[in-house]
């Protein structure tokens, strides 16, 4: 028996949200006296053994041909294989894109309970319980899995990530997964310093900005804060910009430590993609905006007057 935490990559690279699935994957394996295990599929740049320090013991490196593209079908398969062959009775995703694709597959396959949208560790004391959002979150719900073997995708930036010390052993798997039905014939990689889903902090704007031709000040926002940019859906659908920036119910949802929206009225459905940020900082000239009801520092005033002067303000106390 043992934890086995599925580790997300991109471009060869760990993405941040495995960290946090690590994180959280080693704590409940010390909940439940038992070791955590990883496995990572594909083409991985990264020092694995280095990811110990997140406290998995072994990794199991699967680094088959037929899985450096990404198939949900394939992946799932792959890690499947290793469940069983490792006796994982709980198997950790993070809730993000590549997580929602594979765990309910998985679950299916192994006939095993599914949690999404995990905020907190399980509760051990009678049974298994997990605590999830539900409703956008708007509320929790507390599940109880029952299943012998039980999956959990954990929410992005719902358990924080802590660096330890130790290395991980790691060991090569093979599988019997094969190239999918899919073939990838061109990737076309969105723009931008930092990927949104991954951000620790989010620079968004909406129609208060007046045109595509204001977006500038955003950006500088953005750059000085190493943060990524992001927009609602009416800027999206204006061609404003990107459709990739799109946040909100129908766009990405995403949970950064600090959430900047500038001139969002803050209708329901984009706060029902952004409402899991840690901080949100709302600037709009409007005191009505149903925004401010959200958010944890408002400021009411003209974006094209707060702004720059916000940027000028950083960069002064960054020096």
């Amino acid at each position: 028996m043992s934890v086995l935490i599925f580790i997300d990559t991109a471009e060869g690279h760990v993405k941040k949200s495995s960290l946090e699935a690590m994180t959280y994957g080693a704590k409940v394996a010390e909940q439940l006296g038992t070791t955590a295990e990883a496995v990572v599929l594909g083409a991985v740049n990264d020092d694995l053994g280095a990811l110990g320090k997140y406290g998995v013991k072994k990794i199991h490196h699967v680094a088959a041909d037929a899985l450096n593209h990404f198939d949900a079908q394939v992946f799932t398969k792959a890690i499947a294989e290793v469940a069983n062959a490792t006796g994982a009775k709980v198997i950790i995703f993070s809730n993000n894109i590549s997580g929602k694709a594979i765990a309910p597959r998985l679950s299916v396959r192994l006939k095993a309970g599914l949690v999404s949208g995990a905020v907190a560790l399980p509760d051990t004391s009678n049974g298994f319980v997990v605590k999830k959002n539900v409703f956008s979150g708007k509320a929790f719900a507390n599940v109880a899995v029952n299943t012998d073997v039980k999956i959990i995708a954990l929410n992005p930036n719902a358990y924080q990530t802590i660096a330890g010390e130790g290395s991980a052993e790691v060991v090569s798997a093979s599988t019997t997964a094969t190239a999918g039905k899919v073939k990838v014939t061109a990737v076309n990689k969105a723009s931008g310093e930092v990927p949104l889903t991954e951000a620790e902090i989010v620079v968004s704007a909406g129609r208060g900005m007046k045109g595509p031709e204001n977006w500038g000040m955003v950006e500088e926002l953005a750059k000085t804060l190493h943060a990524a940019t992001a927009c609602s859906r009416p800027v999206a659908d204006a061609h404003w910009r990107p459709h990739n920036e799109h946040v909100g119910q129908t766009g990405f949802a995403i949970a950064p430590n600090l959430y900047i929206a500038i001139g969002i009225s803050g209708a329901i459905q984009h706060l029902a993609g952004v409402n899991r940020s840690k901080v949100i900082v709302v600037i709009n000239k409007d005191p009505e905006a149903p925004f401010f009801k959200a958010a944890d520092y408002g400021i009411v005033g003209d974006a094209f007057d707060v702004v720059p002067k916000l940027t000028a303000a950083i960069k002064k106390l960054k020096g």
